[in-house]
C-alpha cells in the first residue's frame, strides 16, 4: 500500500511528550510507504512534560477539553501549513493515545477537524452533540479490556455516540490489555491506516 501524500499525527498523553510516540512512527514507516509523521508536544506544560488540558479534581470536566481546543487547533493548523496539507484533510490521519485521544475525538466531534482518519488508544469522548461535519473520519477506538486509568466501557460509549451521529466505526476491545499501546493494539491500527488511507 502506497500511503504516499497521507500525514500521520500522533497526539501523546499526559506528562508525555511528542518523542515518546515516534518509535510508533519508526515501526509503521516501512508499511506505509511514503507516509510523513509528526508527533508535536502539547502546548501546555506539566511536571512531567506536556498536556493538552489541565486536569483537576474532575479530570474528564468538559470545560477543560473545551480549554483545550484552541491550543489544539494552533498546533494543527501549523503542522497541516507545513507540510502542505490545507487542500488535503481526507490525506490527514489522527492517533492518539489517552489524552491525547480525547482532544483527537473531540476535534472530530465538534467537526473542527475533517479528516480521513482517527485512530484512537485508551481514549473518551465527553458527553455532547456530535457533528454530522466530520462523518467521513473514518474511526477505530482500541482499548485495554484491563485499563484502571479509563475503563474501555468509555470507547464502548464513544462508539455509540459516533455511530448514532453517522460515523464509520470500528472497536476493539482487547483483553488483558492496561492503558497502554499493546503491539497488537499497534498491529490493528496499522491495518485500519493502511485501508483507510490507500
Amino acid at each position: 500500500m502506497s500511503a504516499s501524500s497521507s500525514l500521520i499525527i500522533f497526539f501523546h498523553g499526559i506528562g508525555a511528550s511528542g518523542a515518546q510516540l515516534m518509535p510508533l512512527a519508526t515501526d509503521w514507516r516501512e508499511r506505509l510507504t511514503g507516509a510523513r509523521f509528526e508527533a508535536p508536544d502539547a502546548p501546555f506544560s506539566h511536571p512531567y512534560g506536556h498536556q493538552w488540558f489541565r486536569v483537576d479534581a474532575n479530570p474528564m470536566a468538559a470545560d477543560n477539553i473545551r480549554c483545550a481546543r484552541d491550543g489544539f487547533d494552533r498546533t494543527l493548523a501549523e503542522i497541516i501549513k507545513r507540510h502542505d496539507f490545507n487542500d488535503r484533510h481526507a490525506r490527514v490521519a489522527f492517533v492518539g493515545v489517552s489524552q491525547g485521544a480525547i482532544v483527537a475525538l473531540d476535534a472530530v466531534a465538534t467537526g473542527r477537524w475533517q479528516v480521513g482518519a482517527l485512530v484512537s488508544f485508551a481514549g473518551l469522548l465527553a458527553p455532547m452533540p456530535i457533528s454530522h461535519q466530520s462523518k467521513q473520519t473514518k474511526v477505530l477506538l482500541v482499548h485495554g479490556k484491563d485499563d484502571r486509568t479509563i475503563p474501555s466501557m468509555a470507547s464502548s460509549m464513544a462508539a455509540g455516540q459516533l455511530k448514532r451521529a453517522g460515523f464509520a466505526v470500528d472497536l476493539e476491545i482487547m483483553p488483558a490489555v492496561g492503558h497502554t499501546i499493546a503491539p497488537a493494539g499497534a498491529e490493528r491500527a496499522l491495518h485500519f491506516l493502511q485501508t483507510s488511507l490507500g
